[in-house]
């Protein structure tokens, strides 16, 4: 199954981070966004090719380093069909460099219109005699709080496109426990969604020896996020909630496995940033965005005492 890639890509790169590419022009060099301003225009079309050619230039160097990314779909939204152009483009550009890319959408719906949101990201678009991927990522994230009406349409495309998806579980941000802390039958919700998801991935299970269905468990909280890893053994995690949202390397080793697998750490801002934090040239980003990776994949693994590996 497509997790069997991710991991495989972690072992090999000894690195289970993934680099969130969610662009605003503020974090882009003004050279970049000048250039492509002056050669498409102020608006939507050169702002989106900026962005463009600054992810091409972080894939670039993170490729070989770094297994995977994640663009989170509404930092292209927001740029209209020009800015969901730069979407497609970073997948394909990130796919050909060997990446593993997780697209960051959190879609839900049911029937019909879920099995059309996993078509976009997951499968293929029947036009006339031809089946054509859209945007063809590796793994969706999705909202599981439709119940399996809203999972269902995907496992399928899962199977037969070797695709994943992760499941929004215990969340990183501040207010989520006003829903997923609350408790049924004496146990807390996102239990009940971690335990949905080791349901929903049985007929979807990997040779490594986690399902298609994933789910997304933040940093912040590192006890849920131990727990959780205790009680759903064939669910791969993505932790978002590293760095920036206050996430430390020792808060999030709860979510790996006795071989050093089982989940991928989140970085946005860090990586995408490193530039400005650096105060370095704006010629240097890519390279800073290559040590801060660097850093990170340390600053996690000297806590995986056992090493990554099969």
């Amino acid at each position: 199954m497509s997790f069997d890639k991710l991991i495989s890509r972690i072992v090999e790169t000894q690195n289970p981070t993934v680099a969130g590419l969610d662009p605003k022009l503020e974090y882009i060099p003004s050279y970049i966004v000048q250039k492509n301003f002056e050669e498409y225009g102020c608006n939507l079309r050169g702002a989106s090719r900026a962005i463009l050619e600054y992810n091409e230039a972080l894939i670039d160097a993170l490729c070989d380093i770094v297994p995977a990314v994640k663009p989170q779909c509404a930092y292209y939204e927001a740029f209209g069909y020009h800015g969901m152009k730069a979407l497609y483009k970073t997948i394909e550009y990130a796919k050909s460099k060997g990446m593993y890319v997780i697209t960051d959408g959190k879609r839900n719906d049911i029937g019909s219109t879920m099995e059309a949101y996993a078509i976009a990201h997951l499968g293929t678009t029947q036009v006339g005699d031809d089946r054509i991927e859209a945007f063809g990522g590796d793994a969706l994230t999705v909202n599981g709080y439709l119940g399996t009406d809203g999972i269902a349409p995907l496992i399928d495309i899962c199977k037969e496109r070797d695709k994943g998806v992760f499941v929004l579980c215990k969340t990183s941000n501040k207010s989520s426990g006003e829903l997923q802390d609350r408790l049924i039958d004496g146990k807390p919700v996102y239990r009940i969604m971690g335990e949905m998801c080791e349901k929903w991935g049985e007929s979807a299970m990997g040779e490594l020896g986690y399902s298609a269905v994933g789910a997304v468990v933040g940093a912040t909280y590192p006890e849920q996020l131990a727990e959780l890893r205790a009680a759903m053994p064939h669910t791969f995690f993505l932790v978002p909630g590293y760095g920036a949202q206050g996430g430390g390397a020792k808060d999030v080793i709860g979510a790996f496995d006795a071989k050093g697998l089982g989940a991928i750490v989140n970085s946005s801002r860090g990586i995408l940033c490193a530039w400005q934090k650096e105060g370095c040239d704006e010629h240097d980003f890519a390279q800073a965005a290559r040590r801060e990776a660097l850093r990170m994949k340390q600053d996690i693994t000297q806590h995986l005492t056992g090493g990554i590996h099969l």
